[in-house]
């Protein structure tokens, strides 16, 4: 991008993790912050240490005004492989296993709760956890080189976490499909199957990225905060119910600036003065 951009570096270290930053953070002058998993030799699978990361950066967006859009990307050939295998199989205990899958859980949550939409950025393979990340996110590009799969069943274990946002994406039956066979579906599979939102070209993924991002900065930050927070919270409720909540949120924003702003400018015919 031609906007200068702000970047630091974040890892949660352990005596034996590497050197290097596993979550890489960027941000640019209009308040699009990137994060870059950063462990492309073992094709960014989410170790403790990345998990700590990246749980770190995303409670600080939780609380950060000047934030617009979170871009999740990964480093090297991958976008996510999942779960770091080796680090499990070294420590095989259910107390363990299960610190591990709830501090996996608390990062996907997080991810809902952001007040901003979250994008990921999709190339190479996402696996199992990774997968699951893809999912999670709000909006997903993907390249047309990408696969996707669920695929602990081939190891023996079922991926029951990642299975929770996918079953929310997909169509049961295909959400399960991918979940007992442990098979990859191509890019345009999984756009047509609803994981992600868009495919391009490999050459054409950062050009989408952007696209998609600017469309959403010419719209207000509070109505975008207001509608994610009601678009997730009324899709677990009745009809009923779903209905009272966006009533209750959707005149809440009415009385916003920035949708009076909105609604005077369209009687006006004019471009709305959004701060």
């Amino acid at each position: 991008m031609s906007i200068p951009a702000e970047r630091t570096d974040s890892s949660a270290r352990t005596a034996n993790a590497a050197p290097e930053p596993v979550v890489m953070r960027e941000r640019d002058a209009r308040g699009v912050v990137t994060l870059t998993l950063n462990r492309p030799q073992a094709y960014n699978a989410l170790s403790e240490a990345l998990l700590t990361a990246l749980q770190r950066e995303l409670e600080a967006l939780e609380t950060d005004a000047g934030a617009r859009v979170l871009v999740l990307a990964g480093a090297g050939k991958a976008f996510c492989a999942g779960h770091d295998l080796r680090e499990m199989r070294a420590k095989p205990s259910l107390e363990y296993y299960q610190r591990l899958f709830t501090q996996c859980t608390t990062v996907m949550l997080t991810l809902r709760r952001l007040p901003i939409p979250v994008i990921a950025r999709v190339h190479g393979i996402a696996t199992a956890a990774g997968c699951q990340l893809v999912a999670q996110c709000d909006l997903a590009v993907a390249s047309s080189d990408a696969r996707f799969a669920v695929s602990g069943v081939n190891l023996g274990l079922f991926c029951s976490t990642p299975g929770v946002p996918l079953s929310r994406n997909l169509p049961l039956k295909e959400a399960f499909e991918m979940l007992v066979t442990g098979d990859f579906i191509d890019a345009a599979t999984a756009r047509e199957r609803g994981l992600v939102n868009r495919v391009v070209t490999p050459e054409a993924l950062d050009g989408e990225v952007e696209s998609l991002v600017a469309s959403i900065l010419r719209k207000p930050r509070v109505a975008i905060a207001l509608g994610k927070e009601l678009f997730y919270r009324q899709s677990e409720l009745g009809l009923a119910s779903a209905y009272e909540a966006a009533n209750r949120t959707m005149a809440g924003n009415m009385m916003e600036a920035a949708a009076l702003e909105g609604v005077q400018a369209f009687i006006e015919k004019r471009a709305p003065r959004w701060e």
